[in-house]
């Protein structure tokens, strides 16, 4: 039985982050996407990973319950500090590491920063190692995003009156079109627990990153590592799979899922991490 969720807040380089932790055993920290989410969109199929061990998430500085004033960096540098701050404060390295998306980026701009301070990396679907990539990612979302079927669900939105019948639930249906381009079915954007993005954060990250190529650096990282694959994921596989050669890692491809195997695929998705994420079994 899973130990019930802890929350809290935590004074990290002078910015307040919010934490919740939750299972017990070997810690895993677990990095979420955006850049300027947070956490709460991997719940619940995350928490699933709990059953061995605990689940650090936190949300980073700019996004979520962990808001900063317009005059604080939120660049790359910064949330790369903060996690070295964290872990050094929590007494958590070697630290194991699951990163998605964007929070898969930042396990590796973490891991080239501070080598020695991490000792297992699981990657899910992580952001491309290249500015070149995130482009190619860019225009494939872009295209998706433009596809018939949601061009009509769109329409049929707006000349419908559940804007003001229930606004609840036009802002639900609103992000679901905003995010369906990610799924293999789109109709399973119906299981991902919506998110909002702080612009400003995210626009400094990937400004500050310009022109960035991680590829060299990549292959001086030598931790074991994991990396998982949507096989429909607009982020190219061809680049996900060049991340994971060059860490020496296995790459493990969800045939039937998108940007999201955990919630596509979930049972897969927990069986393949659970057996690799250290545990007290």
């Amino acid at each position: 039985m899973t130990a019930a969720a802890t929350e809290q807040t935590v004074l990290v380089d002078g910015v307040s982050l919010f934490m919740r932790r939750v299972g017990d055993g070997p810690v895993t920290v677990v990095l979420h996407g955006g850049p300027g989410a947070h956490h709460d969109y991997l719940l619940p199929q995350y928490d699933r990973l709990a059953a061995d061990r605990e689940l650090l998430y936190y949300d980073q500085r700019g996004g979520g319950r962990s808001p900063v004033a317009r005059d604080v960096p939120v660049d790359w540098r910064a949330h790369v500090e903060d996690l070295r701050s964290l872990l050094v404060q929590l007494d958590r390295t070697p630290a194991t590491l699951l990163g998605y998306s964007w929070g898969g980026l930042l396990a590796l701009l973490y891991t080239v920063e501070h080598p020695g301070t991490v000792g297992r990396l699981a990657l899910v679907c992580p952001a491309p190692a290249t500015a070149r990539d995130r482009g190619r990612f860019e225009a494939t979302f872009a295209e998706r995003s433009r596809a018939p079927a949601i061009l009509r669900e769109r329409e049929s939105l707006h000349a419908s009156d559940l804007r003001t019948r229930d606004p609840e639930a036009y802002r639900r249906r609103l992000f679901e079109l905003s995010v369906a381009g990610y799924f293999h079915d789109p109709a399973r954007v119906r299981d991902l627990t919506p998110f909002r993005l702080t612009g400003r954060t995210q626009q400094a990250v990937w400004d500050s990153l310009g022109d960035y190529d991680l590829r060299t650096a990549l292959a001086s990282v030598r931790v074991p590592a994991i990396v998982l694959a949507g096989r429909h994921d607009p982020i190219p596989l061809d680049a996900t799979a060049d991340t994971a050669a060059r860490l020496a890692a296995e790459c493990i491809v969800f045939e039937s899922s998108g940007h999201c195997p955990h919630v596509e695929e979930s049972d897969r998705f927990t069986e393949v991490l659970d057996a690799w994420l250290p545990s007290r079994a």
